[in-house]
């Protein structure tokens, strides 16, 4: 990639392990229909300005989240499969439990970094339009943060070392 040219979107990629804490890793990529996808972070910060006039800023951790508000349901999808589950068990607690995976590509589709971290996974409704069945759901980052590899092409995961901070933290 060229000095000062801006990455493509495509190139920050989102996984969620739809096995939700199963033996096997089963990581979906997201993005198929969505047009956009920012993880909010939410920082707890408080400015203070001392007796000199100067401004002092700390920033205590951060409450991150996302939402993927256009979810559809597909055929052979085990994220579907476990969405659909949650909602019609009306699952709470540990089982709305797992991980995700944001990693950054490179233009040649290599890794240049790879992070999970745990998290909860809350759908907001089930239904849609005529367009199609729709599980728009929340993605709550709950720390235990690690920085590792991830094979693109097996969506497997490899951790480096240990933890890097996370969510409230």
């Amino acid at each position: 990639m060229s000095e000062g040219k801006k990455k493509e979107r495509k190139y920050l990629a989102h996984f969620i392990d739809a096995s939700f804490g199963g033996a096997t890793k089963k990581y979906e990529r997201l993005g198929k229909d969505l047009e956009e996808y920012q993880i909010e972070m939410n920082p707890d910060s408080e400015t203070i300005k001392n007796i000199l006039g100067e401004n002092s800023t700390n920033v205590k951790g951060y409450d991150v989240s996302s939402s993927v508000d256009t979810y559809y349901a597909r055929e052979g999808s085990a994220l579907f499969e476990k969405l659909d589950e949650i909602v019609n068990k009306r699952a709470t607690g540990s089982d709305l439990e797992t991980t995700v995976v944001d990693v950054l590509l490179k233009a040649d589709g290599t890794v240049e970094n790879a992070f999970r971290e745990d998290a909860i996974i809350i759908p907001q409704s089930l239904g849609g339009d005529n367009s199609g069945i729709q599980i728009p759901f929340e993605v709550h980052y709950n720390g235990n943060r690690t920085e590792g590899t991830f094979d693109i092409e097996t969506k497997t995961f490899t951790e480096l070392g240990s933890s890097v901070g996370g969510s409230g933290e």
